[in-house]
């Protein structure tokens, strides 16, 4: 190598070259030994992605070049805390080092958590909840790390542009927490002076310093090459200055573009420079937007100008068409140098290779993208990236490829949280935190981690049985109340040994210390799953997380509030992605911006390019309000959206590639990305050409089955005999005759919908009807012994016994006390006039034309001439005599033909009078009415008195002749008008023959 120059050798690798390849094919022939090869080179890589990608292009080139072997260089990653461990001898004084060791960014967090928290009770303002305070920690310790690496000092916080500012054009608000930052920092900085300690970033920055001084003043004998590190970051452009300056070093920049006219390029702003002495850095327009921009920020902060980067002059393997760097280079111009595109020739428009596709939902998307992996693949040797910002797309696309056997992995990872081990957690942090809430309950103990082997089918087992049993409202708090329910499941035995599983981490304080919680987490977790909890990835990543936050939790005395529990850990682990070893496809890589950079494919899609997944929403700063970041010269969030734009920049130079996105999300249309936007207005009227509909095409095609399929037809099961000859329930005649099928489910096929769990009792009719029954029932018992019994006190002991909704207890709670004291009051009213009680809940049966009627009545009144009353206790609007007469509503009829021909519990006679007592509210405005479902008084439908029996008898034979000892089949919804239930419909697969009907039946009329 000539060391005698005199200007600083930065240079720049085309974005239609490989970046990674074409770095590798130019080092080779520049700085390989014939003896030590490049074992003699160091490398400064952007990040542990950049060096493994590095490492891969290494391994390639030797391919191609028929090498059995190659000695590789020294890589080290500028962003790592143990930079002068991994420089070695290169920074000798860097073995002695006096710059302090960072402090653990755990604790960091954790100690400012605990800043903020006495601070906000300093200046009397409201703390928030633990998990909201840690996650405000959070936020302030990203906001600290953005000053530090710009090189802000903390003092300028409150430096004369920034005071200006508070005294102008700031809300109070931004007043309040500029200050509140600088307080807690000032305190954290105090504190870090005390134990000797620097943040992470201060360390680094620390480190670059001595390494840029040590070698200026002494430079290595052994070549040193900075590539692909393009953060704008002052300390780091000073070292990297430093680097281009060394007889035998470089600086290797990532699609720079040197063929944007200068016009194009002033307009991105001052970048970096300012105006004036001391005074704050801007940048014009959308200058902060632009792919270039932080490119030009680092070329201004390393005193570099762009006429003095070089081109690297090397073809990277599978480098695209050299003609499309012009296309890409027009595509991102300023909004002032885009008016060229007016006089564009057609051969600096051409996209060649690049193909855009248009997918109605998500789902198409990710099935298509995986159909055109798949394709690649059929090609020997032929490299796949997918690169998106998407994570659930991502996960879509891993799931489509699996139906062809191949696996890929996204190498951004899985959030910790997400994972099997990390869910598992969380999910006994939630039960710990909703004491013991059933959905919690049984998701945790239904864990896939939980019991595996040879135990797992009985646990399984008896975990049904209980589920079976918690459905339904959510009984009490504490182990009291699922132990008698575990008792009436039958599984006693094993529930006893579940609950010192769980007894240890339920906190018996309202608040708890966070590595405290830990431990009796841990505890039970391994109780439950034992080492299964450990044993992969992210069991191990699990295991670090744990243990880390543990030990820094300790030390540091962390608080939670026992509510906040799951919310706090679950925060914690979303910042820890956990990324699959090796053992995908060796050709398929799937990727997220970050880990894109510097990766080459010969085919890359770059999907999920909407408004707000590519570029994403940039988010304010909740600390520092933009026009402090801008007085600070610190750029704002609009400068991700550069980055993006640079990401999508660098995959335009693959040799082929697809963008790919969907024109709808999860939330409704999605807008097209700005990028795609920008690539159509370049190609024009041409853009047309460029559409790859294929993918869709085949991903529409794939899961259609080959020929007719013969539509689904309306259900008629047609049972034998045997299976036919059931008794009829006195709530199920009408069900029989007015929607067959559901009678056929519920009665013969004996399937029964299931309660959800926890559900809500304000909501379901059902409980609270089983409420007000169970409450008048007791009520009627305790006045067999007591005519006095006062009806409240015994709802209130009832209502006691069920762990009732507030809402519930709110809202329903009076209004069925007042149609409870209505109900006293009228009962009251009628045994003084000679009418009597003489059954409650009394379970009735009669034997008719050979088959069993059975049912309950909820009450049965002897009246005053000795004849019979059936009582039905309604908590809602009762069914009419209209509905009684089109045979909608048969259950008192039947009751009075059981209480004439049958009994109920030794009780009969005949039944004159037919009443639905209603706990609603009434015309009046209270609570509580009675009706009649027969044709008295003003009402003009339904039967008369006379014919209420006789019609309730003829439905009755009816159904038995036809159904019951007949063969007609039990057609689904026989009876349009017939209201009943919907528990079947699924079964029924009503959807799917009801619209065939309904357009037949258009087409004959």
């Amino acid at each position: 190598m000539n060391t005698d120059r005199h200007h600083p050798q930065v240079y720049s690798i085309a974005a239609h070259r490989g970046f990674a390849d074409a770095l590798v094919a130019g080092l080779v022939p520049r700085y390989a030994d014939p003896d030590f090869g490049l074992s003699r080179l160091t490398l400064l890589l952007p990040s542990s992605r950049a060096a493994r990608t590095i490492s891969e292009a290494f391994i390639r080139l030797s391919g191609e070049m028929g090498v059995p072997g190659m000695l590789m260089p020294r890589m080290a990653i500028v962003g790592d805390l143990d930079l002068d461990e991994t420089l070695g001898p290169l920074i000798d004084p860097l073995g002695a080092s006096d710059i302090p060791p960072a402090v653990e960014p755990t604790r960091r967090w954790l100690e400012l958590a605990e800043l903020l928290r006495i601070e906000m009770e300093a200046q009397s303002r409201t703390v928030p909840g633990s998990a909201a305070l840690l996650r405000l920690a959070r936020e302030m310790a990203a906001t600290m790390d953005r000053l530090l690496v710009e090189d802000t000092a903390p003092d300028e916080l409150l430096s004369d542009r920034v005071l200006d500012l508070l005294a102008g054009s700031l809300s109070q608000h931004w007043q309040d927490s500029i200050r509140l930052f600088a307080r807690v920092q000032a305190r954290w900085l105090a504190h870090l002076q005390e134990r000797g300690n620097v943040d992470t970033a201060t360390r680094r920055n620390l480190l670059f310093h001595r390494a840029a001084k040590c070698w200026r003043e002494r430079p290595p004998e052994t070549p040193i090459i900075a590539a692909g590190v393009t953060s704008a970051a002052p300390a780091l452009a000073r070292l990297l200055r430093v680097i281009a300056d060394l007889p035998q070093g470089a600086v290797i920049l990532p699609d720079l573009d040197l063929t944007m006219d200068d016009a194009a390029w002033d307009e991105l702003g001052l970048a970096g420079q300012s105006d004036e002495p001391g005074g704050p850095v801007f940048a014009r327009g959308d200058a902060l937007t632009h792919p270039q921009y932080h490119l030009k920020l680092l070329l201004n902060r390393m005193g570099v100008n762009r006429e003095e980067v070089q081109p690297w002059h090397r073809k990277g393997i599978g480098a695209a068409p050299w003609q499309r760097s012009h296309a890409i280079s027009s595509l991102f111009l300023p909004p002032e140098a885009s008016k060229a595109w007016v006089d564009l020739p057609a051969e600096k428009r051409r996209l060649a290779g690049v193909r855009l596709m248009t997918a109605p939902n998500g789902e198409s998307e990710a099935q298509a993208v995986a159909l055109l992996v798949r394709e690649a693949l059929e090609q020997p040797g032929k490299r796949v990236a997918v690169i998106t910002p998407d994570r659930v797309l991502a996960r879509r696309v891993v799931r489509h490829l699996e139906r062809w056997n191949i696996a890929a992995d996204d190498s951004a990872g899985t959030p910790l949280h997400l994972t099997a081990a990390g869910r598992f957690l969380l999910q006994l942090a939630e039960l710990a935190s909703e004491d013991l809430a059933p959905v919690e309950l049984i998701a945790a103990l239904a864990h896939p981690l939980v019991k595996r082997g040879e135990e797992r089918r009985a646990w399984l087992e008896n975990l049904r049985a209980f589920e079976r049993r918690l459905r339904g409202p959510r009984p009490a708090p504490g182990f009291e109340p699922l132990a008698r329910l575990a008792a009436r499941a039958g599984v006693a035995e094993w529930w006893e040994g579940v609950v010192p599983l769980l007894e240890a981490m339920i906190p018996e304080t309202p608040e708890v210390a966070l590595a405290d919680a830990l431990d009796s987490l841990i505890l039970a977790a391994e109780a439950l799953a034992g080492e299964e909890i450990w044993a992969k990835e992210d069991g191990r990543a699990l295991s670090r997380f744990v243990e880390d936050i543990r030990a820094e939790a300790r030390a540091a005395g962390t608080v939670v509030e026992r509510g906040d529990l799951h919310a706090a850990l679950r925060d914690a682990m979303e910042q820890i992605a956990v990324r699959p070893p090796y053992g995908g496809h060796p050709r398929i890589a799937i990727y997220g911006l970050l880990e894109s950079r510097m990766t080459r494919a010969d085919l890359v899609i770059c999907a999920g390019l909407n408004e707000g997944t590519w570029p994403g929403v940039p988010g304010s700063d909740p600390l520092l309000a933009p026009a402090i970041l801008r007085a600070l010269g610190v750029p704002g969030s609009d400068f991700r959206i550069g980055l993006a734009a640079h990401d999508l920049a660098g995959a335009l130079g693959a040799p082929e590639v697809v963008l790919s996105r969907a024109e709808r999300d999860i939330d409704g249309p999605a807008i097209p990305s700005r990028f795609l936007l920008r690539i159509e207005a370049l190609l024009g009227e041409n853009a047309g050409q460029y559409r790859e509909t294929r993918a869709l095409e085949f991903g529409n095609e794939i899961d259609k089955a080959k020929g007719e399929i013969a539509p689904y037809a309306r259900p008629k099961p047609d049972p034998d005999a045997e299976l036919r000859d059931v008794p009829i329930k006195v709530t199920a005649l009408d069900r029989l005759l007015g929607d067959p099928y559901q009678f056929y489910a519920s009665e013969i096929l004996h399937l029964r919908s299931l309660d959800p769990l926890d559900a809500d009792p304000y909501s379901d009719p059902a409980f609270k009807g089983t409420l007000a029954h169970a409450v008048l029932e007791r009520w009627h018992k305790a006045r067999k012994t007591d005519p006095a019994a006062a009806i409240l006190p015994v709802a209130e002991e009832v209502l006691g016994e069920h762990n009732l909704h507030p809402l519930m207890t709110g809202l329903w709670k009076p209004r069925l006390f007042a149609a409870l004291e209505w109900v006293a009051e009228e009962i009251a009213a009628q045994e003084g006039a000679g009418r009597e009680v003489v059954a409650v809940e009394q379970k009735g049966s009669m034997e008719y034309q050979g088959v069993r009627v059975y049912g309950r009545a909820d009450r049965i009144d002897r009246m005053p001439d000795g004849s019979l009353a059936i009582v039905d206790y309604k908590t809602g609007k009762p069914p009419s005599a209209a509905q009684a007469e089109a045979g909608f509503a048969l259950q008192l009829g039947l009751q009075g033909l059981i209480a004439r021909e049958g009994d109920f519990g030794g009780l009969s006679g005949e039944a004159a009078a037919f009443e639905y007592w209603s706990l609603a509210k009434n015309k009046e405005g209270g609570f509580g009415y009675v009706d009649v479902p027969m044709k008295v008084g003003n009402k003009k439908s339904g039967l008369l008195p006379e014919e209420f029996l006789p019609a309730h008898e003829e439905f009755l034979a009816r159904a038995i002749r036809d159904y019951i000892k007949g063969r007609e089949p039990f057609t689904a919804r026989l009876n349009p008008n017939y209201p009943g239930y919907d528990d079947y419909d699924q079964l029924m697969r009503l959807e799917e023959w009801l619209i065939r009907l309904a357009d037949s039946e258009g087409e004959s009329e």
